[in-house]
């Protein structure tokens, strides 16, 4: 056993770190998107081929050899798109990345003005940020934009004129990705009939993510916020402020550790 160690060289060392570093950042990539269910399916079918092997299941055995003995090319056809916006990412964003703590500030005081501008009026909106759980698989439904957060922005997407003002405008990464995506409505049964859809779609990604969805109501012109399911309502400029900043607390702390 020792004599394993003693063998290791550093670069062996380097070599290790490198690859658990890139499986870890894959993983991150794909967090809370359709391939992490993808990935537990072929893992499934994995499975069932060792035990096939094991109990002697001939048939069964010839029929899965046969499908991942093309494993690669079904790989790359059911995760393409992924695949795409995983290399999309590291070109834009080569694997560190991330926005600073001043960057985070200003993009809070953007959406700060800008739900505030949209609810005095009653234009309404929904904002959905992203955390650490991925929600890519929303942008499949909107237009892509990938714009700097800047609130005179925000407000021309939700004018009504507007093709993109009834769906939700996302924000990834310090940026705003992507316009008029159609997000997963909730399904309890148990909600005040003053939700409107914006409300129930803002409460149903949160359900699924841990995102932060911000809603302007159409009806009253008032701001709420969504996460966990949970939705804390009638916000004005300091309290939104206030809520978005201890809600993106923990990814600022973060932050300033790695600078310290």
């Amino acid at each position: 056993m020792l004599d394993v160690f003693t063998n290791i060289r550093l670069l062996d060392l380097l070599d290790i770190s490198i690859v658990a570093f890139i499986i870890y950042r894959i993983i991150l990539l794909i967090k809370g998107t359709r391939a992490v269910q993808m990935l537990l399916g072929l893992a499934i079918i994995l499975a069932v081929y060792v035990a096939s092997r094991v109990g002697d299941l001939h048939t069964l055995n010839w029929f899965l050899s046969n499908f991942l003995s093309s494993i690669i090319l079904v790989i790359v056809v059911i995760f393409q798109n992924d695949i795409r916006r995983a290399l999309i990412h590291v070109g834009r964003n080569p694997f560190l990345g991330g926005s600073s703590s001043r960057e985070d500030s200003e993009i809070i005081d953007e959406l700060v003005k800008a739900c505030v501008a949209l609810g005095n009026r009653k234009i309404g909106a929904l904002i959905a940020v992203e955390r650490e759980t991925g929600i890519n698989d929303l942008l499949e439904s909107g237009t892509t934009i990938n714009a700097r957060v800047a609130n005179e922005l925000i407000r021309a997407i939700f004018m009504p004129p507007s093709p993109l003002h009834d769906g939700a405008l996302v924000l990834q990464q310090g940026r705003l990705t992507s316009a008029g995506c159609f997000l997963p409505l909730t399904q309890g049964d148990n909600l005040t009939k003053e939700y409107g859809t914006r409300h129930r779609a803002a409460i149903g990604l949160t359900e699924l993510a841990d995102a932060i969805a911000i809603v302007v109501s159409e009806e009253t012109g008032k701001i709420s916020v969504a996460v966990n399911g949970g939705m804390t309502r009638n916000l004005d400029a300091t309290s939104l402020k206030k809520v978005l900043g201890r809600l993106l607390e923990p990814r600022l702390k973060k932050k300033k550790k790695k600078k310290g």
